[in-house]
Parts: C-alpha cells; structure tokens; sequence
C-alpha cells in the first residue's frame, strides 16, 4: 500500500514497516512496474538498505513481487545510479 511517497510492507516476522518510496518506473522492455525504496536502515558498512520489487500499479492489492532476473536488476541499477549522479550536491 503506498501512502504519499511512503509504502506500508510486511517485514519476514509479519511486522509492518513503513518505507520510504524512492522512486517506481515502468519498463517497456518487461512489460513490469518497479519500486524501489528503502526502510532507511542501515548495513554493516553504513550504507542506507534500498530494495526493489515488481508491483502492479493497476492493483490497489499492494503485492509485491521478487525481481527474476540479472537483467531486471541491472537496469534498477541504472536507473538508481543515474539517478543518484543527478542529485549528487543537492541539499536535502
């Protein structure tokens, strides 16, 4: 469920957790939807978590679904980077 640049998911233990959309983009090439966004935890290393799913943007259901292939993931990290290079420097 996604709530003003926010979405509602279910953690492994059922716990919900409200996560903070990062961006979402259609693929022409899939015929998917993709979200991408973050819990804004943290790793080992001090890097912010971010995560990826396929959802269907025509369903108010919520689903998320796993990414299935390389493919799939190295175009997410495409656009993430590129995006990430055009907001380098911006105060936030």
């Amino acid at each position: 469920m996604a709530l003003d640049g926010k979405i509602l998911i279910k953690n492994d233990e059922g716990k919900d957790i409200l996560c903070d959309v990062l961006f979402t983009f259609d693929s022409d090439e899939t015929k998917r939807s993709y979200i991408v966004y973050t819990d804004n935890s943290k790793d080992e290393l001090g890097n912010v978590k971010v995560y990826a799913n396929i959802f269907d943007s025509f369903s108010d259901s919520g689903d998320l679904l796993p990414i299935e292939t390389k493919e799939e993931w190295d175009t997410i990290e495409q656009i993430f980077n590129s995006i990430n290079e055009n907001n380098e420097g911006v105060d936030k």
